[in-house]
């Protein structure tokens, strides 16, 4: 059993990685990016496509990292222009119909051209243990990826003034606005942000399994169901919903199977939802 829960803790870090960007975003500007998976998956093609022609490893993911980012910046100084001219509800609406639309057009556009790649990368050396339970590489290694990278979100977020800028939007926009913060920039450096951690889940996802052409769809309702569970706005909300899921889905996979696992996770979503709306450290309305 530890060796399931310690492999749940490795694929939460990865969930809790991919629901920050999106949990952040809607904090900051109240809007949801569906197609944040299929960028993580076209970066993944990126990659893959630059591992064949010869790049090293390092190399390649950092460059499909940055294309992931960039596309980011590029959406949201494109169509999500017009979401954020929007206001409450019609906001979400329009950025569900733009983001989805995009998400559709990667996908349709990777799955034309690729259709058969994939990326895995392979972290040679055998098991190591941890806490007595023998654990792949590949595992090891995209768990301490993730936790480095939270770390340093998280103190960023939390010690910095950049940090600092960011909560203050999301607590109070106009606020923030009277004090010399800039939302429209902040929006701008979190979509980039979130997808550049989309494109390095889709890295790290890869050392321990191949992400597929197919990939993006999965990877958006993960990260939803994240940022719900943890509360929108909150990055550690994100990565203690990540860890939990991550427990939960490895434990419902290994004892039921993995043809229910989505559901569960689905319900916890709804559970949270009913019980306590704002997530586990959202901040409530």
């Amino acid at each position: 059993m530890l060796a399931t829960i310690l492999d749940g803790i490795v694929d939460g870090l990865q969930l809790g990685l991919l629901g920050i960007g999106l949990s952040l975003l809607y904090g900051l500007g109240g809007v949801l990016n569906l197609a944040h998976g299929a960028i993580g998956v076209g970066a993944a093609m990126i990659i893959s496509n630059a591992m064949g022609a010869g790049w090293p490893v390092g190399v390649a993911a950092a460059v499909g990292i940055a294309a992931a980012g960039l596309f980011g910046v590029l959406m949201d100084r494109s169509i999500m222009r017009w979401v954020y001219a929007a206001e409450g509800e019609h906001r979400v609406l329009l950025s569900l119909l733009l983001t989805l639309g995009t998400a559709f057009a990667i996908d349709g556009l990777i799955g034309w051209r690729y259709p058969n790649k994939a990326l895995s990368v392979r972290i040679g050396g055998g098991s190591i243990d941890l806490l007595g339970v023998p654990m792949r590489a590949g595992s090891i290694y995209a768990a301490g990826i993730a936790v480095v990278c939270l770390a340093v979100i998280i103190y960023v977020l939390r010690r910095t003034s950049v940090g600092r800028a960011v909560r203050s939007i999301i607590q109070d926009e106009e606020g923030a606005k009277l004090v010399g913060v800039n939302p429209a920039a902040m929006r701008t450096a979190i979509f980039a942000v979130g997808t550049a951690l989309a494109g390095l889940v889709a890295v790290t996802t890869s050392m321990t399994s191949p992400v597929t052409v197919n990939s993006g769809f999965d990877f958006t309702i993960e990260a939803l169901i994240v940022t719900v569970v943890g509360g929108l706005g909150s990055a550690s909300g994100a990565l203690l919903a990540g860890i939990l899921l991550g427990i939960v889905n490895a434990l419902s996979s290994f004892y039921i199977g993995a043809y229910i696992t989505s559901i569960i996770l689905l319900a916890a979503a709804g559970l949270t939802i009913l019980l306590k709306p704002s997530g586990l450290m959202g901040r409530a309305a």
